[in-house]
């Protein structure tokens, strides 16, 4: 057999004798620094290759330049799994037969599982997926902050806290990245609301934005080492973010020493001026996604295509500007599809779907768990009601840019059915219909059209549960338009489609009822005093049902926190309280730094669950948190114990926070400043030390555009939750 490395020889030759250089190139010498190749490559390229550079040729790609054998750009939606194939300029199915993937949970999940080292094997189990279908780009993951419940694509994104963003995105990163394929952290910046995308102004101060909206993208790039970024759509200071001279130069190149590759979202891009000088590399989807217009030869018409390279040749702008963004695309492509000892990538395999199963098991969060409810012994139960839309709907189509052709998808009915096999009889009631879903690109979730009236469905539901020992209530959002999609935001913060009298006739019909949520965002519940047991599932993917089967009858112990607060009504949410949402042509963030647990602790305003809150099968004790002694360089160090009390073996997070007791500026009552997932057996106990430096007790100042620590009394706070503080210390700062 062929050896390899003469194949890549072979190839390299082919290349280089279409060259009219006299020696290899050095750009094609892998061994060669890359800002020495990139140089190379650049002198040999004339305009037009470096303008073509610059745009799309297709919905997903850009060009390279085949006359010196630089490949072109493939890019792929994430970050949830591998989007299947389209056609080269429409949204619809391309028709192959070997693009299902493995559709990994929600990154909502990710982060309720609070464990960066699953962040890391997700990252490195979908970068393998994006390089075995021959992507170098994988548009995600995503880190917009959960600024208010009733953004549709929250489900994307990792929640309330800069913290606990930074600590999980950063793993992803360099877990896809491994795999020779570029991770493209989204959507950069202030995209926190799908309603008016394309047109709000965001108004937000400098200290909101560096202390609360840019920690995770900050880490991704400087932790992470993340090899593109994704502007978004709404502007900020009045220039659209995917050409914004403040976020995309300022702060991302001069400050953050960004090297890699902007990327605008599809569409993002508005002119030419502000795309070439701003900051901008690679712009996709302008005049060909439906929003603007379609026209014969789309691309060309790009405002980084034929309009710049007029432009440059005119002299309206220099060629350096076209050069700057050719040397972050090359780096990008000499990082990925032209690097040495690239992987080949693995797809659909049984590693990832063992994978996203673990994701699932760790993100699934236990709310509320009275009498004991869950888990259920199927040794001592008979018949087991299974109520709900959600239990036999696929989740894994719709959504927007999400949405996944996948291998398969175990529905949450599936998953039981399939835990219980014969041992006890399993009935089902749908109990409520939605009646609104579209199929999206030319993919179709499973058929379950049901006209019915919702009184007989109602019935019929509250009949069956009357008839089980146990009833498994599946109901929450889905992927319709106006709940958990992009493009849109949700119609309103309680469940749709009457799940709320379902829900309470159940509780009155029988006492033994687990309510479980399948959504990416907190909603209302009138009747959680009436339920005994309340599970917080997510968009698990391809083992959603497998994941939820395994938390539920006690195979696995949970272990989920949430990512974000729940609050009893809407109002009592920041952004809705103290802010503007959705504004029309301009939106101001009133509420500055009091985002979701910030701003319930700090005005004392009790959430229906708090910001890491989550129950577990067995009990854990916290023992009393100690300071330990400063260092050198005035960073400070707290442990304390947790011992699992209970019978089962399971993991507890641990969480830190820190309160400023003499700030000389409004600060929240305290911030997550560390947390470890510490993973116990029964009767087991464990030391847990977190390490905080001067930085963690900074707050941002605008007027110095500096970070500030003041000298003062702090006190340290350690618990389950935001919501549950087992034992505080109090430590000054010299």
């Amino acid at each position: 057999m062929t050896n390899m490395k003469n194949i890549k020889t072979l190839l390299l030759w082919c290349v280089v004798g279409t060259l009219s250089a006299q020696q290899t190139p050095v750009y094609l010498d892998a061994s060669q620094p890359i800002e020495k190749r990139i140089d190379d490559a650049l002198s040999r390229m004339t305009l037009e290759e470096k303008v073509a550079m610059c745009h799309a040729q297709s919905k997903f790609s850009s060009p390279g330049v085949p006359r010196l054998g630089i490949p072109e750009n493939w890019m792929t939606d994430g970050p949830h799994g591998i989007r299947p194939e389209v056609l080269w300029d429409e949204w619809n199915q391309a028709g192959w037969t070997n693009d299902k993937c493995t559709a990994f949970p929600a990154l909502t999940c990710l982060a309720a599982t609070w464990n960066p080292a699953l962040s890391k094997a997700y990252g490195k189990a979908i970068g393998e997926e994006a390089r075995y279908r021959n992507k170098n780009v994988l548009l995600g993951p995503g880190v917009n902050i959960y600024r208010t419940p009733l953004n549709g694509r929250n489900f994307e994104y990792m929640g309330e806290d800069p913290y606990l963003a930074s600590k999980m995105v950063v793993p992803y990163v360099q877990g896809v990245q491994a795999n020779g394929v570029a991770a493209c952290v989204k959507h950069y910046a202030l995209n926190n609301q799908e309603i008016n995308r394309h047109t709000v102004n965001v108004k937000v101060d400098d200290r909101a934005l560096y202390e609360i909206y840019l920690p995770a993208f900050k880490a991704a790039v400087q932790e992470g080492k993340a090899w593109s970024i994704m502007g978004s759509y709404n502007k900020y200071k009045d220039q659209w973010a995917c050409q914004n001279q403040y976020l995309l130069q300022d702060i991302l190149r001069k400050e953050w020493g960004f090297d890699g590759a902007v990327v605008s979202d599809w569409g993002g891009v508005n002119n030419t001026d502000g795309a070439a000088l701003h900051g901008l590399d690679m712009e996709f989807g302008t005049w060909t996604d439906g929003m603007v217009e379609n026209r014969s030869n789309a691309y060309d018409h790009y405002f980084l295509a034929q309009p710049f390279l007029e432009k440059l040749k005119s002299g309206e702008i220099k060629e350096e500007v076209v050069n700057e963004k050719v040397r972050n695309i090359l780096r990008l492509v000499f990082r990925t599809n032209m690097a040495a000892n690239r992987p080949f990538g693995s797809f659909a395999s049984p590693e990832h779907f063992a994978i996203a199963r673990k994701i699932g098991q760790e993100g699934i969060v236990l709310l509320k768990n009275d009498k004991n409810v869950l888990p259920i012994d199927v040794k001592k139960v008979k018949t087991i009601a299974v109520i709900g839309e959600n239990a036999i709907k696929m989740m894994t189509v719709g959504g927007g840019s999400s949405s996944l052709k996948a291998v398969h998808e175990i529905l949450p009915l599936d998953g039981i059915k399939n835990r219980i096999g014969n041992t006890a009889k399993v009935l089902y009631a749908r109990g409520y219909a939605s009646d609104d879903y579209k199929d999206q690109d030319g993919l179709a979730a499973n058929d379950i059209t049901d006209k019915r009236p919702a009184q007989e469905l109602l019935a019929e539901a509250v009949k069956t549960a009357q008839q089980a020992d146990v009833v498994i209530f599946i109901g929450g959002l889905n992927k319709h338009d106006g709940q958990d999609c992009e493009g849109n935001d949700r119609k309103q913060y309680g469940l749709p489609y009457g799940q709320d009298a379902v829900i309470e006739a159940l509780a009155k019909a029988n006492k033994n009822l687990a309510v479980v949520l399948i959504s990416g965002n907190a909603m209302a519940m009138p009747w959680v005093k009436s339920v005994p047991a309340i599970i917080q599932d997510w968009y698990l993917g391809s083992e959603a049902g497998n994941s939820l089967a395994d938390v539920l009858f006690g195979d696995v112990n949970p272990s989920g926190k949430l990512p974000f607060t729940f609050p009893v009504h809407l109002e009592d949410n920041a952004a809705i309280a103290l802010g503007e949402y959705p504004g029309d042509k301009e939106v101001t963030y009133h509420e500055d730094i009091l985002v979701g647990y910030r701003y319930a602790d700090t005005k004392g305003v009790k959430p229906l669950f708090p910001f890491g809150h989550g129950l577990s099968y067995t009990t854990f004790k916290y023992g009393k948190l100690t300071a330990n002694k400063k260092t050198t360089n005035g960073d400070i160090s707290f442990s304390v114990t947790v011992q699992n009390t209970g019978k089962r073996d399971g993991a507890e997070v641990v969480q830190l926070y820190l309160h400023d007791e003499e700030a000389s500026v409004l600060r929240p009552y305290k911030e997550l400043k560390g947390f470890e997932k510490v993973f116990l057996k029964a009767g087991e106990t464990k030391t847990v030390t977190f390490h905080i430096t001067k930085q963690d007790l900074s707050f941002f100042s605008a007027n110095q555009h500096a970070w500030v620590a003041e000298k003062g009394t702090f006190k340290a706070l350690v618990g389950t939750s935001s919501g549950d503080i087992k034992s505080t210390v109090d430590f000054t700062l010299e």
